[in-house]
């Protein structure tokens, strides 16, 4: 019991997984604390000085203190994320030298396979940051490489076999059980995809591809009938048209308009006078600030829609027998713009977007590629939730080091859109078509619906591995439209 109780009061309470306090840390911290109260009792004592000053005094000292525990702390879980040091303690008393060069451990080369050692162990954080990713090249790469995990807190004998001196350790061994490579701490999925690469080992062979660089069926709907935002077919009721000196711009609805508008880069003084919006009562023409517009949420999905009118009565009539509220232009556009992309910057609903935290922060990706770009432009972890585009599953993906550490299902794929260009080359189809999916076979089945669609498959972590290659410019630009031109 008084063990028991020993090791509870040596667990530091603002450490992730309470790690232990040494006990001569322990012991400056219950010394300091009393001669600090000492000190104080001092203070409060001494004549002549004004109660005010004593408390300032008191409180600039607390405060010193507070600042120096901060740092140490911060010191700490730093050194926790990038790996845990192995000395006698994290291998629990074994006491012996760290055997390296020619005597470490050597691969197995019976089976004739590239292998993968990781030395980890089940309560480290980084560690368990690898579990997933040992996980997935295991299953994956089953009979074209070996991956072993070793837990070195439970098996405390192998780590000097290894000469380890951080966890986790991945160890690369040749076919022939050569060693060709070691990393201390987290190692990302396309890291150690790309670092067998280059040892000639290509793990891409025989992994599932899927594309389709030819449409289904022809697209013969009018052009005058395709959104030019979205590529949805336009509702006469709900159409909007921009005016430009190429021609007209024809949208399906304010919304696409308002996510056009965010893209622009054009000098948008008076540009709102070059629209107009079609009235849903009479499917007139009418000048887009000049409408009433009536703004409601589709009860199945939880996404709004929007219908303009000539005039509150109109709206009013309309109101009555659909709901919604009517307002005028200038509240419509702040709620459009209430929900912004956390890359791209354009307009978007949260029923449509992913949800993203960054550095704590919640926001929103327009689709799951722009989603993963959150990391590029910010610079820092992001935790993704988005949905598969068939099914609605969910699907989480979480980085460390701004590369996947964990990805829920880890047969998760994505939908790289792309459309081919009329000098023959290939560039994204834009943020409409790209897409998450719990599987394989459910991206499948949403091409096979969606016989417009051109692309390929690629992987999550490929995706965020190309966001995270742009430079600060072309983020800068991305989504970006340049001018308005009809297509």
């Amino acid at each position: 019991m008084i063990s028991e109780q020993m090791n509870f009061l040596l667990q530091c309470p603002f450490c992730k997984g309470g790690r232990a306090v040494h006990p001569l840390l322990l012991l400056a911290v219950i010394a300091g604390a009393w001669l600090l109260v000492g000190w104080i009792r001092a203070i409060f004592r001494k004549e002549g000085v004004s109660h005010m000053n004593k408390v300032g005094k008191i409180l600039i000292v607390i405060a010193l203190i507070a600042a120096v525990v901060v740092v140490i702390i911060l010191k700490q879980n730093n050194k926790a994320n990038s790996g845990a040091v192995v000395d006698e303690g994290s291998i629990k008393g074994v006491v012996g030298p760290k055997v390296e060069g020619p005597e470490t451990a050597k691969g197995d080369a019976s089976k004739g396979l590239p292998r993968l050692v990781d030395l980890g162990a089940d309560k480290c954080i980084p560690c368990k940051m690898m579990a997933p990713i040992l996980e997935e090249l295991k299953s994956e790469y089953e009979g074209t490489l070996i991956v072993e995990f070793i837990d070195v807190w439970k098996n405390p004998a192998e780590a000097p076999k290894y000469g380890i001196k951080l966890i986790p350790t991945q160890i690369f061994y040749d076919a022939s059980g050569k060693e060709l490579f070691r990393h201390e701490g987290f190692f990302s999925r396309e890291d150690i995809l790309s670092k067998w690469k280059e040892f000639g080992v290509d793990l891409s062979v025989g992994q599932p591809s899927f594309e389709r660089l030819k449409p289904a069926q022809a697209d013969n709907r009018s052009k005058d009938k395709i959104c030019y935002m979205c590529d949805g077919d336009i509702e006469p009721k709900t159409l909007v048209t921009v005016e430009t000196e190429k021609g007209p711009v024809r949208l399906c609805s304010p919304h696409c308009y308002f996510i056009m508008y965010s893209c622009l880069t054009e000098d948008k003084t008076d540009f709102e006078k070059k629209v107009t919006v079609t009235d849903w009562a009479s499917a007139q023409r009418l000048a887009l600030m000049d409408a009433v517009y009536l703004y409601g949420v589709n009860v199945e999905n939880g996404r709004p829609w929007i219908r303009a009118f000539a005039g509150n009565q109109a709206a009013g009539t309309e109101q009555q027998s659909s709901g919604g509220s009517i307002v005028g232009f200038g509240d419509l556009k702040q709620t459009e713009f209430s929900h912004r992309c956390g890359f791209c910057d354009r307009s978007c609903y949260p029923q449509d977007a992913a949800k993203v935290i960054a550095g704590g922060i919640h926001t929103y990706g327009c689709c799951s590629h722009c989603a993963l770009g959150v990391a590029a432009r910010t610079g820092l972890d992001i935790e993704v939730r988005e949905r598969d585009r068939l099914t609605g599953e969910p699907i989480v993906v979480k980085t460390l080091d701004v590369k996947v550490a964990s990805l829920e299902p880890a047969t998760a794929v994505a939908w790289f859109g792309r459309r081919q260009k009329p000098d023959g080359t290939w560039g994204s189809a834009g943020c409409f078509h790209q897409g998450f999916f719990v599987t394989l076979e459910n991206l499948k089945k949403w091409v096979e619906q969606n016989p417009y669609e051109t692309g390929r498959l690629i992987s999550i972590h490929q995706a965020l591995a190309n966001k995270m290659k742009l430079s600060p410019e072309q983020i800068q630009k991305a989504c970006k439209i340049g001018e308005c031109v009809p297509k």
